[in-house]
């Protein structure tokens, strides 16, 4: 037990540091080209303290590295989306911080479940499961601050999917592309689309016009 917990110069536990690897290893190069070996060596661990904190082995991990991931991602919309009253201008000021942030990576650190999401549809039901979970969460966060903005509910969670769903594409595309205009481009056109439905929202002074409702 005492083996299995010990942590390294940087504080981290050897729980936190099997996760954390897991995590990285799986935005960049999705499940099935994660090998435990290769996790185990990285997050300098033992096949044993895998199976100690994970008796599900690698699928198990693998959950719990898709909500870490799930959550840092949640940390970066919930900064941009604080970053401007306007819910339209906060949309674009997370495109910009994923573009930062991406190319700060070498364009290798894009959205964290999009890898192993795609491969776990039909074949591995608990990281589908939490992959799907995921999207849920940020879509969720989206559309709190449309709804805290004065957004109909309805309206506000269609939104929040499509918002989502083009930061999805657009990260891709940047990185593929090694470039940071796809990102601001879906962020500026995000924007509009958001300013086009003239939320009647607590940092405005009154009804936007054509609101009646």
């Amino acid at each position: 037990m005492a083996a299995a917990e010990v942590k390294t110069a940087d504080g981290l536990g050897t729980r936190e540091r099997l996760v954390r690897t897991a995590s990285r290893l799986l935005q960049h190069g999705g499940y099935e080209n994660t090998p435990v070996k290769q996790l185990v060596r990285e997050a300098e661990a033992t096949l044993g303290s895998l199976y100690h904190f994970f008796p599900g082995g690698k699928q198990e991990l693998a959950v719990a590295a898709i909500h870490f991931g799930d959550e840092e991602f949640a940390e970066a919309l919930r900064f941009g989306l604080s970053a401007h009253a306007d819910p339209a201008r906060a949309v674009e000021a997370v495109t910009e911080l994923l573009a930062e942030a991406l190319e700060a990576s070498d364009w290798r650190d894009g959205c964290p479940v999009t890898t192993t999401a795609l491969e776990s549809v039909g074949r591995l039901p608990e990281l589908q499961a939490a992959c799907a979970q995921a999207f849920a969460n940020w879509q969720e966060l989206v559309a709190a601050k449309l709804l805290a903005c004065g957004h109909p509910e309805a309206e506000a969670r269609e939104l929040a999917v499509t918002v989502i769903n083009t930061l999805e594409g657009a990260e891709m595309t940047s990185q593929v592309t090694r470039s940071r205009t796809p990102l601001l481009l879906a962020g500026r056109h995000l924007s509009r689309l958001v300013s086009s439905y003239a939320p009647y929202a607590p940092y405005a002074t009154g009804t936007a016009p054509g609101r009646s409702d």
